[in-house]
């Protein structure tokens, strides 16, 4: 979701270590897909050099030495116009041009090497001349198709980024980590969002899920975020962060309903979490019909008693002001939020996957793994483990806890980063 989704089955083996894994999560994993995808270029490097003339090549020489060691009743040597076409799929248009004259060349020069009663003549000339020709044609279009996705593919990762911005280590006073598996493989960002604003009245996280899919979730999910950064920060009350949130939703399905677009009844589920400045013992939390944070601890997992309330867009059901639930939060548990593309996940009996009992297993296995960076790790592989790599939904899993390095005033205003 594509980054490459490499293992994490290793441990921090020092705080440095941990740190360094939460760095490079949000670079190496926030968009990968169900499975790695390994490109064309990729797969046809062998030490960081191209190889993809080797195919083509050994053909050629195949098809010349295969004609000119078989009786005259049997010539092959009209199949050397496979290797343009060979060529046209995995190498680039001078290298298609290349082995569409190597083609030609060694057709008459082998042909040549018959008695001329045994020879194909110029039917099969025109015929290796013409798939050459017809190759290199193929392979502009080729190569132009993959230019241009590669365009849109940048576009996607700026759009992704815009999102989903990378967050600096220890950004807000917060050690954290986020993993954003895409349900579909080639797709590169989709309605799961997350962030941290850091601010003079402490830190906010927020995590949530646009309903629905496509570019009109993704345009759900970047207003709400840019609400959520200016209202996260200038907001000393969470409760009024929370109400920002309800009315930039309740604004933007008005607009949408205005463009009279389809998707004017979309909402999000979405948890509000603050870490109050000057107080590190406890945390805030709202929740808009999402799935409450699990609590994850050296001593075991329990799920916060913050639940209830309705997602963005449907304040109308319930007026009133959102709810915010103080709780108790010890110094080395780690918050776990996840995406219903988690919860949701099926295995091939339709069961679906018991994250906090998975949680739980690994924890008591090996508590090093409360870590942000292992933790979303471990919900990751658990979650395509017991998918089958079938994600039915976009998948998040994000982690916060309070950072263990003295506090300071770090950027905006929040605690300075480890």
């Amino acid at each position: 979701m594509s980054p490459g989704s490499g293992g994490h089955g290793r441990h921090d083996r020092s705080p440095s270590a941990g740190r360094r894994d939460v760095a490079h999560l949000h670079d190496r994993y926030p968009s990968a897909g169900r499975r790695d995808v390994a490109h064309r270029h990729e797969m046809l490097l062998v030490g960081g050099r191209s190889v993809a003339w080797v195919p083509p090549f050994l053909l050629l020489t195949a098809i010349a030495v295969a004609d000119y060691n078989t009786t005259g009743e049997f010539r092959i040597i009209s199949w050397i116009v496979l290797v343009p076409g060979i060529a046209a799929a995995i190498c680039g248009v001078w290298g298609t041009v290349v082995f569409a004259v190597l083609a030609i060349a060694a057709y008459v020069t082998v042909d040549n090497a018959w008695p001329h009663q045994f020879q194909t003549g110029l039917p099969d000339f025109i015929l290796v001349s013409t798939g050459g020709i017809l190759a290199t044609l193929a392979c502009v279009v080729r190569v132009r198709g993959e230019r241009r996705a590669l365009h849109l593919r940048d576009v996607a990762d700026t759009v992704r980024r815009t999102v989903l911005r990378p967050l600096p280590p220890g950004w807000g006073g917060l050690d954290h980590a986020g993993v954003y598996l895409t349900a579909d493989a080639q797709a590169r960002v989709g309605g799961d969002f997350y962030d941290i604003q850091p601010g003079p009245h402490g830190t906010r996280v927020l995590v949530g899920d646009v309903q629905g899919k496509g570019l009109g979730a993704v345009e759900t999910a970047s207003v709400l975020l840019g609400t959520f950064r200016e209202a996260g920060y200038h907001e000393a009350e969470l409760t009024v962060v929370a109400e920002r949130l309800e009315a930039r939703m309740t604004r933007h399905r008005e607009y949408t309903r205005a463009l009279g677009r389809d998707d004017g009844d979309r909402f999000a589920t979405a948890v509000l979490l603050g870490f109050p400045a000057g107080r590190t013992g406890v945390v805030d939390a709202v929740v808009f019909g999402h799935e409450p944070p699990l609590a994850v601890g050296r001593d075991g997992v329990r799920m916060l008693p913050v639940g209830g309330g309705l997602p963005l867009g449907y304040r109308d059901l319930a007026p009133g002001p959102p709810r915010v639930r103080r709780v108790p939060l010890a110094a080395d548990e780690t918050l776990l939020l996840v995406t219903d593309g988690v919860t949701e996940a099926r295995d091939g009996d339709g069961r679906f996957y018991r994250l906090a009992d998975e949680v739980t297993r690994a924890v008591s296995a090996d508590p090093r793994v409360v870590a942000p960076a292992l933790l979303v790790a471990v919900v990751r592989d658990g979650t395509l483990r017991h998918s089958a790599g079938r994600l039915a939904d976009d998948t998040t899993a994000f982690a916060v806890r309070r950072s263990r390095a003295a506090g300071g005033e770090g950027p905006e205003g929040g605690h300075s980063p480890s």
